[in-house]
């Protein structure tokens, strides 16, 4: 049931309360943690669900270029999880990519069948892949 909840872009007064909103999910490694100044920049293109004041839900768009783009930190409350806020916020990020003309939005994720659900894929047209390195491990 998502009556009450709404999603609204986020300002410089709700990283006090982003912060400590996503303590448990850095905890239990769902998503890294996020410095005061990362907080700054995430909430200049983020998005929040609220519910009755209180964030529930928070997802950014950090745009690299005019080319790429990438949703970061999308968390949903653990109490909230299944009712389709995570989509919402899914959604609004790739609205704001479109408003600003961005080719490409990815998202680095373990969580990969939810963002298929939301249209993603793990290629594009033309089959470009993303490919990673961890240059900080030896191999």
């Amino acid at each position: 049931m998502t009556d009450h909840i709404h999603i609204r872009t986020t300002k410089q007064e709700d990283i006090k309360n982003l912060a400590e909103f996503i303590i448990p999910f850095v905890e239990q490694e769902k998503i890294l943690p996020r410095t005061s100044d990362e907080l700054e920049e995430l909430v200049q293109t983020g998005f929040v669900a609220v519910e009755d004041e209180e964030i529930i839900g928070f997802a950014s768009l950090e745009i690299y270029s005019r080319k790429m783009a990438e949703i970061r930190s999308l968390v949903v409350a653990e109490h909230r999880q299944g009712s389709g806020i995570g989509k919402k916020l899914v959604a609004a990020c790739v609205e704001r990519a479109r408003q600003r003309s961005i080719l490409e939005v990815m998202v680095v994720t373990s969580s990969d069948l939810f963002f298929q659900s939301c249209g993603f894929d793990f290629t594009l047209p033309g089959e470009k892949k993303a490919l990673f390195i961890q240059p900080h491990i030896e191999k």
